[in-house]
């Protein structure tokens, strides 16, 4: 190993010394100094410099506490702060404890400058001051780990500092300066990299182009964070979230924003450029995707993100990234992208069914363009191989079609016992009390809260539960049920039944604790009172309907 190591830094020496001569880099060029202390102690003491300052930024805000609170003294403790542990970062030689103890100065440094510039001046202009701030501090630092999160904290405090401060953006049905406040963010890193590549391409600006270089990682992984949290919530993760909870709100009612508003083809139409700049890009980067296969694939993410205003900017990141290198950042754009992918599930303003074909009709498309391009039979996208080696086995295909099958088997055994239960059960109506009127209706689907659920309250919780439980009910003449208590195996009463119960968001529901419909019918399904069940004798019961007032159909 020791060889090894010896040979790269031979080799690294001789590297430098023949791009110092032919002036790439500049004189008096050297190798970098490495770290040589073991990661684990560096670990473990910035974890130790960490709770040490703790206890001693209490007793500095105690103290300084009257110096701060007013006036000017809030600028100039935190100009010594920040001051002291830039000095302390830089400082070669200095204790791994002293300078492990500057990055949380730092921190405290910055969030007493900007305790004071938003005490004292408006939300823009103290978030400009505060990214300009975080600019100056990261090209005085030599650590590109701090630069990288100094920039992604400059790109955030720029988009706050271009939206609006006097109007919520969110709950006031108007997130497009948010979301041009991204493209100029986007805007802002496009023109970095350009100068980056123009300017400091050389061995006299390396130090700029590596400045940049860092900042700019930061920068964009704050625009792609912002433009996830603009396309709202992705699909399944309502579920996971359930109906309340600040995440849940904020992400429901910013994809509620974006579907009827007037600007929505607007941004339409800067998505879909942008994902054509991409397609073009990539495609003059990398030649051998002028073929039909890819750019089959680049017309249905163009399509997509005409549909999806979030898209078009994260593919150009995405397009740019893979083709100059920047994997880990093309990996988080992707990520991002998938995640935009299934936020389309939310837009309330298409009805569920078209966005369901368009997604399957572009998933179809994705899978004959990749089945086209593996086999290589229409412009060679891949190299060829032996015919033996392309053809899949008889097991494979067989193995394929089974799982094809057992999955149908098991979809429509489901379904026949469904049909089972309807055909069946025994009509039984509960009674649906109000919730909260913000929460009633939400897109297709509404929440549902019936009747006498307090007898569930004595009931196990769900992850000590070993199986459904059951409670007992009694239904009137007109069949409206009423929830007595748990089922304990006693003995039924004339005229009670049994109710299964199901879990949901870590308690016991009724069956369903909502009621879906198609998009648009609200009004229609605003004056249910009543949930139509259908019950078996052993409990088992299913939701198939909603009755008004007088038990009449809806």
């Amino acid at each position: 190993m020791s060889n090894l190591n010896s040979q790269r830094a031979d080799a690294l020496a001789t590297l430098i010394d023949d791009a110092t001569r032919a002036g790439v880099l500049p004189p008096g060029t050297s190798r970098p100094m490495q770290d040589a202390r073991p990661w684990p102690l560096v670990l473990m003491t910035a974890f130790g410099a960490w709770l040490a300052a703790i206890p001693l930024m209490i007793a500095l805000g105690v103290g300084l506490e009257s110096v701060v609170r007013y006036g000017p003294g809030a600028y100039v403790v935190a100009a010594i702060v920040l001051v002291a542990s830039v000095l302390l970062i830089r400082m070669r030689g200095v204790a791994l404890f002293v300078e492990q103890l500057a990055v949380p100065c730092l921190l405290v440094g910055g969030g007493l400058l900007g305790y004071a510039l938003f005490r004292d001046y408006a939300t823009q202009i103290a978030s400009l001051l505060m990214c300009l701030a975080c600019l100056v501090v990261a090209a005085s630092l030599p650590r590109d780990w701090l630069r990288v999160l100094l920039g992604l904290v400059a790109c955030g405090l720029l988009a706050l500092g271009i939206v609006d401060s006097g109007r919520d953006w969110i709950f006031e049905n108007d997130p497009t300066q948010l979301y041009l406040a991204w493209m100029l963010a986007l805007a802002c890193w496009l023109g970095a990299h350009w100068l980056q590549k123009q300017a400091f391409n050389d061995g006299r600006g390396a130090p700029i182009a590596a400045f940049l270089e860092s900042l700019s990682t930061g920068w964009v992984l704050a625009i792609l964070l912002g433009l996830v949290f603009w396309s709202g919530m992705t699909f399944m993760l309502g579920g996971a979230l359930g109906g309340g909870g600040i995440a849940g709100d904020v992400a429901r009612e910013v994809t509620r924003h974006q579907g009827a508003a007037w600007y929505a083809q607007a941004l339409n139409g800067v998505s879909f450029v942008l994902a054509t700049a991409a397609a073009v890009w990539t495609g003059w980067r990398w030649p051998a995707l002028r073929q039909l296969p890819a750019i089959g694939v680049a017309l249905v993410l163009i399509v997509l993100a005409w549909f999806m205003p979030a898209l078009g900017p994260v593919l150009l990141i995405l397009a740019y990234c893979l083709t100059s290198g920047r994997s880990r950042v093309a990996v988080a754009a992707g990520l991002a992208a998938a995640w935009i992918l299934g936020s389309f599930y939310y837009q309330l303003a298409w009805p569920l069914a078209s966005k369901a074909a368009l997604l399957a009709m572009a998933g179809a498309l994705l899978c004959a363009l990749s089945w086209l391009a593996t086999r290589g039979k229409v412009l060679h996208l891949v190299e060829s191989k032996q015919a033996a080696a392309l053809t899949q086995t008889r097991a494979v295909r067989l193995g394929v079609l089974a799982g094809l099958l057992l999955v149908l088997l098991v979809a429509n055994i489901g379904i026949w016992q469904k049909e089972q239960l309807i055909a069946k059960g025994e009509a039984i109506f509960v009674a649906l009390e109000p919730v909260d009127p913000r929460s009633l209706m939400q897109g297709d689907y509404m929440r549902l809260n019936f009747v006498n659920l307090g007898v569930l309250s004595t009931l196990a919780s769900v992850d000590r539960a070993p199986g459904r439980p059951l409670v007992v009910a009694r239904r009137d003449a007109r069949g409206v049920a009423e929830l007595l208590r748990p089922y304990t195996k006693e003995a039924l009463a004339p005229g009670e039944f049994l109710l299964e119960l199901t879990p949901k968001d870590g308690n016991w529901v009724l069956v369903s604790d909502a009621w879906f419909f198609k998009e648009g019918e609200a009004a229609r399904w605003e004056k249910a009172r009543y949930g139509e069940f259908r019950v078996l004798p052993d409990g088992r019961a299913l939701l198939v309907g909603m009755r008004g007032p007088e038990l009449e159909k809806l």
